[in-house]
């Protein structure tokens, strides 16, 4: 269970991150608390997508991440930032990720935070 906590923490830093740096992604809300809120969610909707999506993604386009050794793994998690957007406004939550080369830049800000973020945080089950 704290793993979880742990990791949903993480990715919504990462997606702080990606907010503040990418012009393209925007969470909107009346006021801190419900920015936070709608942040923890989104972050909820991130992970989830990461978890169930993500893989299937990944198998499938399989041939391409070998010939490209790998930086086809940047448009997959474009992919899977423009789902947790679409997913984030189907559940009314506001944020949205406008285009695909916003995803693109968030896709690659956000790696780089959570893999910074995991290193640091504890990794425990």
């Amino acid at each position: 269970m704290m793993n979880f906590v742990v990791k949903t923490l993480a990715n919504a830093g990462a997606l702080l991150v990606a907010i503040w740096l990418v012009s393209g992604i925007t969470l909107t809300g009346d006021d801190t608390g419900q920015k936070a809120l709608t942040l923890i969610l989104v972050a909820l909707v991130f992970g989830v997508v990461n978890w169930l999506v993500k893989p299937v993604v990944k198998l499938l386009s399989l041939p391409l991440l070998l010939l490209t050794l790998g930086l086809f793994t940047l448009v997959v998690n474009a992919l899977m930032l423009l789902l947790t957007s679409w997913i984030s406004g189907e559940l009314d939550l506001d944020f949205h990720v406008d285009g695909f080369w916003a995803a693109f830049l968030g896709g690659l800000v956000i790696s780089i935070v959570s893999w910074a973020l995991n290193m640091i945080l504890p990794d425990e089950d």
